[in-house]
């Protein structure tokens, strides 16, 4: 006997479950943006006398879902961050757009497993044909499409594409790096702004951390110094090392700094090592002309990668990669049981995007992406990024007028860093902490920091799914307003 619904109580349920998360998304402006809980307190909550897992146990018998919403209701809910509240501005942005949602949906009703061709040539297919009109609205160039001899492949996230683009860039070094696996030689190329998915991806290759070099940055910037790894590249190569992988950044989780790609790939030539682009927040903007100089040099790159799910209204986890060789995934990553061997596979006519991740599964993330398409266009997807842009500019604006404060970092899209100075214009470290602790304690809204030459900065990420102007305005007002407060009565402000 099946548990599962039936059709119709599917329906009645999916309407009670949709009218939920449509009620939730229009209270949230309603709601402090960071919950006021203590470790445990969600726990105790839902394994306490008559909750969900009483005693810490798992029901017996069947539940009426309606009282998985009224759990949701009085405990997930106030014990959640809301990354989708309009004032958030931490870290980078997390759109869940509705639509995405919905696209969610058909993507989990139709159960799709879609690590082969054969297993699902619509999830197949359809992926193909949606990095391919990213990849040409993106300006990457048509070597980065399937009929340009490239491809795209949706990830769960950029660590896993910064991953699988490394072993990519192993077997290429060393097609006997499969067999024999690293010897030592190997090298990859960072700043000190570059993600830490990087060191975590040189970790999983059994590289080790010898293997991992840290480029200086152009002076007075965060952005890698295409000079320092030419010097970098050509000393290893003295030395008898082999150069693998350099990751240029556009866009760095700290500071939004964007490394010369262009410079940069002309190093990577040269030496034969694998170019991999980091865009994972800021590569979107490459749908707006007028933005798409961050992007410059990005076709000149092997591996480029942008996230649909940071700033581009698609749920998480949607990463979206491309490489120039549809051969070179497969190269590093193929391997193929008896059990997989398939007709479509074998005549070598179809694309098996198991062989373009680690996982062998994969879910038809497809669809959510395609429902955002669908329902903003490329015209709405501008206008979204656009907007945020344009509220980040009015920002670093007011910084740069305000006494007390000053820009920690050049502004870039839609990320403005700052901090808190001395009277005699020194930074001001615990005056910075101090603002964003208070600003976050407050529950109006929340953003988070980082450290730029050793001095806290506080930083602002404006992206939010239904963040406007009007939001950034009321949160720099409090920002002001505690610079006050932290500063004292003896500093002016405007």
């Amino acid at each position: 006997m099946t548990a599962d619904l039936d059709p119709d109580e599917f329906r009645r349920a999916g309407y009670a479950f949709v009218d939920w998360v449509a009620e939730h998304r229009a209270a949230l402006p309603g709601l402090p943006v960071v919950p006021p809980v203590r470790p445990g307190e969600v726990a105790a909550a839902l394994s306490g006398p008559g909750a969900a897992f009483a005693d810490g146990l798992l029901p017996e018998a069947p539940q009426p879902l309606a009282t998985l919403l009224d759990e949701v209701e009085r405990v997930v809910v106030p014990g959640s961050t809301h990354w989708q509240h309009p004032a958030f501005f931490g870290y980078f942005p997390a759109n869940a757009s509705l639509a995405s949602v919905l696209g969610d949906l058909l993507s989990g009703g139709l159960g799709a497993q879609g690590m082969l061709w054969s297993t699902s040539p619509a999830a197949t297919e359809t992926e193909q044909v949606l990095l391919d009109g990213f990849a040409r609205a993106l300006g990457l160039g048509e070597a980065f499409t399937f009929p340009g001899g490239g491809g795209g492949v949706i990830q769960d996230s950029a660590s896993s594409a910064a991953l699988v683009a490394l072993l990519a860039a192993l077997q290429r070094a060393d097609p006997r790096w499969q067999e024999s696996g690293v010897d030592g030689r190997e090298r990859v190329y960072v700043t000190a702004e570059t993600h830490s998915s990087l060191t975590k991806a040189v970790r999983v290759a059994g590289m080790g951390a010898r293997a991992l070099r840290v480029v200086a940055a152009v002076p007075g910037t965060q952005a890698m110094s295409a000079a320092a790894l030419a010097d970098a590249v050509a000393a290893d190569v003295a030395a008898g090392l082999r150069p693998v992988l350099v990751c240029a950044t556009v866009g760095t989780t700290g500071t939004g700094a964007v490394d010369p790609v262009r410079d940069i790939a002309a190093v990577t030539a040269a030496h034969g090592a694998w170019l991999h682009v980091d865009a994972a927040w800021a590569g979107v903007a490459g749908l707006c002309p007028e933005l798409r100089h961050v992007l410059d040099g990005a076709g000149l790159a092997d591996s480029f990668c942008t996230d649909a799910h940071k700033w581009l209204l698609t749920a998480f986890d949607a990463s979206l990669l491309w490489v120039r060789d549809a051969a070179a995934l497969p190269a590093a990553l193929s391997v193929t049981p008896e059990y997989l061997r398939n007709a479509a596979s074998e005549s070598g006519a179809v694309v098996d995007l198991r062989d373009w991740q680690v996982p062998l599964g994969r879910r038809f993330r497809a669809l959510k992406l395609w429902a955002v398409v669908h329902a903003a266009g490329l015209e709405g997807l501008r206008a979204h990024l656009r907007g945020h842009v344009a509220a980040a500019v009015a920002l670093a604006a007011r910084v740069r007028a305000e006494p007390g404060v000053v820009l920690a970092a050049p502004p870039t899209l839609g990320l403005v860093c700052l901090r808190c100075v001395t009277a005699d214009g020194g930074p001001d470290d615990a005056a910075t902490r101090a603002v964003l602790e208070r600003v976050n304690a407050s529950g109006a809204a929340f953003v988070t920091h980082t450290v730029v030459d050793g001095r806290y900065v506080l930083r602002i990420a404006v992206g939010g799914v239904v963040t406007e102007a009007a939001h950034v305005e009321a949160l720099w007002e409090q920002v002001r307003r505690e610079a006050a407060a932290v500063r004292g009565p003896s500093t002016s402000s405007h």
